[in-house]
């Protein structure tokens, strides 16, 4: 009988994985190595010496504006400092005087103690809550006065030393407060005066070539714009001068005329801006002595100064004293325009305020200008001018 053929279909034998492995790892390095020469191909652009010098003028004005922040929490710290000393002084003399006033009522219940009865001067005094003993009327009664007065005496030293003991540990806290504030501001000083330094380090001596050129051409425009200033205002002092001999002319004919002095009211304000042209000659020659010597942040003299501390240092020299910080000091004074800036005056910068310089006259200021140079003159258009004060 013939063998029956079998119904089961033949199995497909299995593929080896190998290939498969081999082809998916291939896959990946390629991968692997396009992502790389990709990345490789295509670096991130280099900023232009243009951007670098932007980013470097921006990052020194954000150091200038975190220098006052530095200079208001430096100076609102010495303030709470001195404020805390007088006050723990004041309670140290509270304190003596509420011991005083303990020890008199001591006084009165060691002697009715000895006496072998416990008074209620004693009972109050010994009593754990001396306020609730006292309230009861009747105490008071059963006093002799010169015990009243002692114990009024105590409970308003105990009061007073109590409020004084709280204003102390306020104060401490604000202290407290004022010391962290001149720590962190110190840090974003140095954090970006060090991103400045980063970047002109990275510069290649052609690139630091580029810069330099970039800050030639930047102050000779501010000195041309300081030499147009000059001369609108030499023109404005010369036409005020015509005006004015003109009108001494005039009086000086009518007067003649009638044969009256009609000119005794003319020198009203001479006395005043005398005293303001004495004042203005000694802030500049303040100013003039101190040419050449570093900027450094938070420094007030006489080795180096900061902006501000230099307008302030030369304003006291005139005998006059104005806050420490930009920010203070464009509210001194009073505001003048750029056309009408004299000698002494003090131009501000930046609408965050945060420079200041000393005009010198034709369009020039003295100022000490950022960390790395000395206080020189410079045009006062050498950065966007905020506005201007005459301190007095």
């Amino acid at each position: 009988m013939p063998a029956l053929a079998s119904h089961r279909k033949p199995r497909t034998p299995l593929r080896s994985s190998g290939p498969a492995v081999g082809l998916t790892t291939a896959a990946l390095a390629s991968v692997t190595l396009l992502s790389s020469q990709s990345a490789l191909a295509a670096p991130a652009p280099k900023p232009s010496i243009e951007d670098v010098q932007k980013k470097v003028d921006d990052l020194y004005r954000q150091a200038g504006t975190a220098t006052q922040q530095y200079n208001q929490a430096k100076e609102a710290t010495a303030g709470q400092r001195s404020k805390v000393d007088t006050l723990l002084d004041d309670v140290a003399q509270r304190t003596e005087k509420l011991n005083e006033a303990r020890r008199t009522l001591g006084t009165f219940a060691a002697a009715q103690y000895r006496g072998g009865t416990l008074a209620p001067t004693a009972t109050f005094f010994l009593a754990d809550d001396p306020q609730s003993f006292f309230d009861q009327t009747h105490l008071m009664d059963r006093m002799t006065e010169r015990q009243q007065r002692a114990v009024s005496d105590f409970r308003t030293q105990q009061a007073k030393a109590s409020k004084q003991r709280a204003e102390a540990v306020a104060s401490l806290e604000t202290l407290t407060e004022s010391q962290a504030t001149l720590r962190t501001s110190k840090q974003n000083v140095q954090t970006k005066l060090s991103e400045a330094r980063g970047l002109l380090s990275k510069l290649t001596a052609e690139e630091k070539a580029r810069l330099a050129e970039l800050e030639r051409k930047k102050e000779a425009e501010a000195k041309r714009k300081a030499a147009e200033l000059a001369k609108k205002q030499a023109a404005a002092k010369a036409e005020a001068q015509r005006e004015a001999a003109a009108a001494e002319a005039a009086a000086e004919e009518a007067g003649s005329g009638t044969g009256t002095d009609t000119g005794t009211g003319t020198d009203s304000g001479t006395g005043a801006d005398a005293d303001a042209s004495t004042k203005a000659d000694k802030v500049m020659a303040f100013a003039e002595a101190q040419l050449g010597k570093p900027y450094v942040w938070g420094a007030t003299g006489p080795a180096s100064y900061d902006c501000s501390g230099l307008t302030q240092a030369a304003w006291k020299a005139a005998g006059v004293d104005i806050p420490r910080t930009t920010w203070d000091q464009v509210n001194v004074g009073t505001r003048i325009a750029t056309a009408d800036l004299q000698p002494g005056d003090l131009v501000f910068f930046y609408d965050d305020i945060s420079h200041v310089g000393i005009y010198k006259g034709d369009g020039m200021m003295i100022h000490a200008p950022k960390p790395g140079a000395n206080v020189r003159e410079e045009s006062i258009y050498y950065m966007p001018i905020y506005g201007s004060v005459r301190p007095a």
